[in-house]
């Protein structure tokens, strides 16, 4: 029961976030870049690193934030982490570090996750990221643009975006 007025609320926070956003500076160039992430799926951070390199950005200019479904029991020194359970009931996000990395104005936010995700969506909706990229199946009014691309090709990732971010003229 209490799962469930859960998830209502996280699709009702999701709808407001998405009519009160501001989509203004959509088209600014890249300074920072963001990646919202499933570890279920991909773990390779250092990869994520590397691609902000690539499009000449400096380390400090790229972060990570990463969702889990429930914390191992083993300790981790990861602070950019959330999990289901720092959600409320009325879907309202319980973690500092996740509220202060979606406050942050990427100019541009990688959702890296599969198909629709409550938690993840909700979190992308709540982002003041400038313009967010997703992959297909995602909920399409949460991103500006999706890419069909396999997630255990990296190279095909960076290679799509890349072109994508040319085309824009955001790099």
């Amino acid at each position: 029961m209490l799962k469930k007025v859960k998830h209502n609320s996280l699709k009702k926070h999701t709808d407001k976030n998405l009519k009160e956003r501001d989509v203004s500076e959509r088209n600014t160039s890249l300074k920072h870049l963001g990646f919202l992430l499933d570890e279920a799926f991909f773990e390779d951070f250092e990869t994520l690193y590397e691609f902000g390199k690539e499009l000449g950005l400096q380390r400090k200019d790229v972060k990570i934030f990463t969702f889990v479904e429930t914390r191992r029991k083993i300790p981790s020194l990861r602070q950019n982490q959330i999990t289901n359970k720092e959600f409320t009931w009325r879907g309202e996000i319980q973690n500092q570090n996740a509220k202060e990395f979606l406050d942050l104005p990427f100019d541009v936010l990688v959702g890296f996750y599969k198909d629709r995700h409550e938690y993840l969506g909700a979190m992308i909706a709540e982002s003041k990221a400038k313009f967010k990229i997703g992959f297909n199946g995602a909920d399409e009014r949460l991103f500006d643009l999706l890419l069909t691309v396999d997630f255990q090709k990296p190279d095909t990732f960076k290679s799509e975006v890349k072109k994508y971010l040319k085309i824009l003229k955001k790099i």
